[in-house]
């Protein structure tokens, strides 16, 4: 793995991607907890103040790359990078720090517009161009289309389908997807 240190702010168009300031956690506390954004999210609701620190101490955690996604001074959505070990035999430690999960997040009212899209590849890029990742991995409910499809126009592939592995306070058990993206697939991927 190569250094946790990163430059921001980057640009993924249509966005920006920065660590989040509190009057970003205030924009994005808007449209957060409605139920049209938290129907496919594992937390449903969150405590304002506690999101806020949350959100904050990332900033400063080299293995967590919390970011909000800015279009013209507005933040349209959220994402996360959390690096992680992979697995590996106790000899050695290159399975150490090499593994990256990922998540995202974009207000209903930007949604269709290629944020999400441009979240998880910058996110990507950011974990195999300058991070030197060897693996990252993201999941969701199967049920939700949206997510999984961002999944797969960034090149990652469905490596999980779990059948009702995901509690759903709604609909129950339900089935999972979780997908992957090996740093030598993103370096081989066609340019978009």
């Amino acid at each position: 793995m190569t250094t946790l240190e990163v430059s921001w702010p980057r640009r993924s168009d249509p966005v920006v991607l920065r660590p989040p300031t509190p009057a970003d956690l205030d924009q994005v506390l808007t449209w957060r907890n409605r139920p049209d954004v938290t129907r496919w999210l594992l937390r449903t609701e969150v405590d304002p103040e506690a999101y806020r620190a949350t959100w904050l101490a990332s900033v400063d955690d080299p293995r967590d790359h919390a970011v909000v996604a800015d279009l013209d001074g507005v933040v349209v959505g959220t994402g996360t990078l959390s690096v992680g070990d992979g697995m590996g035999q106790s000899q050695g430690d290159v399975w150490r720090g090499v593994e990256g999960s990922l998540g995202y997040l974009v207000d209903p009212a930007y949604a269709g517009r290629g944020v999400a899209t441009a979240i998880a590849g910058g996110l990507l890029e950011l974990a195999f161009a300058e991070l030197g990742l060897h693996r990252v991995t993201a999941g969701c409910f199967a049920a939700n289309a949206a997510s999984w499809r961002v999944m797969e126009k960034v090149g990652m592939r469905r490596e999980q389908h779990g059948v009702q592995d995901s509690w759903h306070d709604e609909l129950g058990w339900v089935d999972g997807y979780t997908y992957g993206i090996l740093a030598a697939e993103w370096r081989a991927r066609p340019e978009r």
